[in-house]
């Protein structure tokens, strides 16, 4: 799928969502392939960069192209987020590597939940979010009430999702929505090198460490330290673990496999 293209740099894979005609508009297929491509690279690389276009990350769903298969009055929109929005952020949730988002341009609609699913999320000076369900006569679907208020809060999700205004880069990095605010020009070159970073770490510690940064965000304290009990048992009996060490006392990087 041209829409759709995957570049391998060293052990990171960058998969761009690609149609500039609708600014990166997702249709069904669109997702489903973007859920696939997911699947696919994180058995083949060790972090994974999500990116789009200069103009756009991703204006959300396609409401009028070809193939966006959505008819208001008729398409049953809740199907649509069964069968195709939420598999997709659940696969992104659930990766095995971490995921780097790199935002230029517009992320609007299911496109700023598609960025708020990135382990870390790098954006240019002019990019924007933009939670504007309303205004077409929708409910934020994709997560973005859960991911939002997580990030934010209820009262700044509430303002996000209510009024619909655009969240500019340094606002968004002022609310703790994004990691990094970079020059539009070396968005990309920046979420490569933190991705080139991840991938020489322990690729077994990172993955409990992002399974357990997403169950904290709707598990207690005590469901959380259980779970860090499984974990660290899992951790300690890696090889990664004893090459961790090795590398410590002898004052050299370690070599991961």
């Amino acid at each position: 799928m041209t829409k759709l293209l995957t570049e391998t740099h060293g052990a990171v894979s960058l998969i761009r969502v690609n149609d500039p005609a609708t600014r990166n508009a997702l249709t069904m297929e669109m997702i489903d392939g973007l859920c696939e491509a997911l699947a696919r690279e994180e058995t083949r690389a060790r972090a994974i960069v999500l990116a789009g276009r200069p103009e756009a990350f991703c204006a959300g769903a396609n409401l009028g192209g070809p193939g966006g298969g959505i008819s208001p009055g008729e398409t049953d929109l809740g199907r649509s987020v069964e069968r195709h929005l939420n598999p997709l952020v659940r696969k992104a949730r659930d990766l095995a590597v971490p995921l780097i988002c790199a935002v230029q341009g517009c992320a609007a609609g299911f496109g700023v939940s598609l960025a708020l699913l990135g382990d870390l999320i790098v954006t240019g000076e002019s990019a924007y979010f933009a939670v504007a369900f309303g205004k077409i006569g929708l409910v934020p679907d994709g997560g973005a009430p859960w991911l939002l208020t997580k990030a934010v809060g209820r009262a700044r999700a509430m303002e996000m999702m209510l009024l619909g205004d655009k969240v500019t880069a340094p606002q968004a990095l002022s609310w703790g929505l994004v990691n990094r605010v970079v020059a539009d020009d070396r968005v990309e070159a920046e979420a490569l090198a933190m991705a080139a970073r991840l991938a020489g770490g322990s690729a077994n510690a990172l993955r409990l460490t992002r399974q357990a940064a997403w169950a904290a965000c709707g598990s207690t304290l005590d469901e959380e330290l259980a779970l860090e009990i499984t974990n660290q048992r899992e951790a300690g009996l890696h090889p990664d673990f004893a090459e961790g060490v090795a590398a410590f006392l002898q004052k050299r990087p370690a070599r991961f496999g």
